[in-house]
């Protein structure tokens, strides 16, 4: 069998992490920041984990990770 292609989007979006867990970064960050509030924006900082529902849809993107 070949080997299986890992999504280009995906490894450049999140990251498997030792325990299982998939980091991820907040969106509704990059554009358009005017209108949102500096509360909005600091709370957006810093990364989050993906949700449990979707750690298996992340698994398909990331097979060997």
């Amino acid at each position: 069998m070949p080997k299986m292609k890992t999504k280009s989007s995906a490894k450049k979006r999140f990251k498997v992490l030792g325990n299982g867990g998939v980091k991820r970064a907040h969106a509704f960050k990059r554009h358009i920041l005017t209108k949102k509030t500096t509360k909005n924006k600091r709370q957006l900082r810093g990364t989050s984990m993906v949700n449990d529902r979707d750690l298996a849809s992340v698994a398909k993107m990331l097979p060997y990770d």
